[in-house]
């Protein structure tokens, strides 16, 4: 985390002044024509005005989309959703993540965007509160501020060894979740005053995940069964600037680049035996190979990913099926094998698939470990899950293809913090 960002100096870092038009017209907020057509440090007092803060809020969204696109590509390089077909730079996988190790001395651009991503969202909820006073209550800016705040906490938890708040000590990596939970149970209130029912799900989607991820097994319950099978939530992209990109599709884009595939994955092999439309992807007739090297397998087969068609492909943040999953883990930490197979078939009959069948819950617990790794693929979800599933001593085996050797769960907190942040031990 910058110094600007986490000593909570006067000035605010010049990205929450850029304008984000498309994410306007997505959460529908007012407001959304503050001009800056020179966008430099300018004092934090300044921003104090109702017409500054739907930006703010748009603001924060753009920096959980860069968060989420960086994450997301090199955690599914982790948990071997992807696996790797050359380049190792720029838009490349990287031999450290190849094999799975996420360690502190291997950047901090993961933890920075990360950490920016909740700070600023968590600071537009305290900005506008500031602002608005009491009619923040029933504010839709504010509801959108709190669902960004609870999706960039959830984000870090799921992702990050550590919890780390604007530069105290370091403390488990659940005080994200903690976080989440608040900030989503705070947006359900303000956006059900604010008659927004698409918050108030996307909301109530996000805290029944952290409940889950909690152990909060009655409360994951209650959210997951007010929220519709069809209901998604889903974080956009644009192709505005390079940063703004969906980072997996364009690193397996042939623009130039093709720095990973679906061969050698149990997403290939399933997808191959079900043709199920949740993991889809192609290939090309003349271009076979990737676009250098791996390693010891030399030039490997080239399938490229087509969940994310373009570069403005928006990436779920929450689903109504990945309710029926949550009911469905439930249902198998209770003993209810059948009722389980129910939840997770639901989806699978809508599809035309053909209903999975378990006869133990350890047959179980490996369905539904793979079906959330099918529906919630390249959504960076997968490291949290694994983490998780390890802690709890969760029985069920992953896919062989999903396995690699002593591969980390969580990314580390970089040395950039370790260094910058007193709190840290010395």
């Amino acid at each position: 985390m910058t110094t600007s960002i986490s000593s909570g100096r006067a000035f605010v870092p010049r990205h929450l002044l850029r304008v984000a038009a498309p994410l306007c017209l997505l959460s529908g907020l007012s407001g959304c024509a503050l001009d800056a057509t020179n966008p430099g440090p300018i004092r934090a007092e300044a921003l104090n005005s109702p017409s500054a803060l739907s930006s703010l809020v748009n603001g924060s969204g753009r920096d959980l989309a860069e968060a989420l696109n960086w994450v997301t590509y090199t955690g599914a390089a982790a948990t071997r959703e992807i696996f790797p077909a050359g380049s190792t730079a720029a838009f490349g996988i990287s031999v450290l993540h190849q094999n799975g190790k996420l360690v502190d001395n291997d950047g901090d651009n993961y933890w920075n965007f990360s950490q920016r991503a909740r700070w600023t969202s968590e600071d537009a909820v305290t900005r506008i509160k500031s602002v608005l006073g009491t009619p923040s209550a029933s504010s839709a800016t504010l509801a959108q501020a709190l669902v960004w705040a609870g999706y960039s906490n959830r984000h870090l938890g799921e992702n990050f060894c550590e919890g780390v708040i604007n530069g105290g000590a370091p403390g488990p990596h659940t005080v994200y979740f903690e976080r989440a939970e608040t900030y989503f149970t705070e947006a359900i209130t303000v956006a059900t005053a604010a008659n927004n029912a698409n918050l108030v799900s996307a909301a109530t989607a996000g805290r029944a995940s952290v409940r889950l991820l909690r152990n909060n097994t009655a409360g994951a319950a209650t959210d997951a069964a007010t929220v519709a099978s069809t209901y998604v939530y889903r974080m956009p992209y644009y192709q505005n600037e390079l940063d703004q990109y969906n980072r997996i599709f364009w690193a397996s884009a042939n623009q130039p680049y093709r720095a990973h595939t679906v061969w050698n994955t149990y997403i290939e092999t399933y997808r191959r035996a079900t043709r199920d439309p949740r993991v889809p992807y192609d290939s090309s007739l003349t271009v076979l190979v990737g676009d250098a090297a791996v390693g010891s397998l030399g030039r490997v087969r080239w399938y490229f990913q087509t969940k994310y068609p373009t570069l403005t492909s928006n990436i779920n943040l929450s689903s109504g099926w990945e309710m029926r999953l949550i009911e469905a883990e439930l249902k198998l930490i209770a003993g209810d094998l059948n009722g389980a197979l129910t939840s997770i078939n639901g989806r699978r009959i809508a599809l035309s698939l053909t209903p999975v069948t378990a006869t133990s819950l350890t047959e179980g617990w490996a369905a539904l470990k793979r079906e959330r790794g099918i529906e919630l693929w390249l959504e960076g979800r997968r490291l949290g899950d694994l983490r998780r599933w390890a802690a709890l001593a969760r029985p069920g085996a992953l896919d062989p293809k999903e396995e690699i050797p002593g591969r980390d769960l969580c990314f580390a907190t970089p040395l950039s913090e370790k260094q910058t942040n007193l709190n840290f031990p010395r």
